[in-house]
């Protein structure tokens, strides 16, 4: 397999595995769950970076794209293969645990202020350490993504839930952990944040834009 087949079925399993241990986290009700996920990012850019760049969130592929990162055909099947991974993993977590039991009551100006800001911070790290020629080959790519959302968990998950992500989003609506009318939110506020992240990236390195699509 090669091509945009390729990309699209890593990013497919990788947003899978990503939304899967969310809910093992979220389930274990641990201290530790901001942790347990910005780590389990981090493993995962590691171990699909070199075949789709590892995006394994929609927000960010955005962010890629207008950077000039994503031709249209690999933005739209990223797009699909994310959003398919994601519930899939809320599918599969029904044999392991139940259905969360109560969905996350979110406060919409707040709520949709951190989801926008912490994509922001998210997108922005991406196209910094994992995009820019000045970063080009660096290692530690994967550790600032997966701090970043870490970070995010950890301040304002109880603020908005800690989404960043509209697949995670849905994956955890589909398995009754955020409620399906706040959906909008999850999937409209990270897609701003991308947008700005990538057009501040374009502003600060006219010398390594792209042609969007190209």
């Amino acid at each position: 397999m090669t091509g945009t087949p390729r990309k699209a079925v890593a990013e497919a399993i990788a947003t899978f595995l990503f939304v899967l241990a969310i809910i093992a986290a979220v389930n274990s009700e641990s201290p530790l769950t901001p942790l347990a996920i910005g780590f389990t990012l981090a493993v995962l850019v590691y171990s699909t970076g070199h075949i789709s760049g590892a995006h394994l969130n929609p927000a960010v592929s955005v962010g890629v794209f207008l950077r000039g990162g994503l031709s249209v055909v690999d933005f739209v099947s990223y797009l699909v293969a994310q959003f398919v991974g994601g519930t899939l993993a809320a599918l599969a977590s029904l044999a392991v645990w139940p259905a969360g039991g109560e969905a996350k009551v979110i406060e919409v100006g707040p709520a949709f202020f951190v989801e926008a800001l912490f994509t922001l911070i998210l997108v922005w790290v991406v196209l910094n350490t994992a995009t820019s020629k000045d970063t080009d080959g660096n290692s530690f790519y994967g550790i600032a993504i997966g701090g970043t959302v870490f970070i995010g968990a950890a301040t304002v998950g109880s603020i908005s839930g800690g989404g960043f992500n509209p697949a995670v989003a849905l994956g955890l609506s589909v398995g009754g952990y955020f409620d399906w009318a706040s959906l909008w939110l999850y999937i409209v506020a990270p897609v701003v944040g991308g947008v700005i992240a990538a057009v501040l990236f374009r502003l600060l390195n006219t010398d390594d834009a792209k042609k969007i699509g190209a």
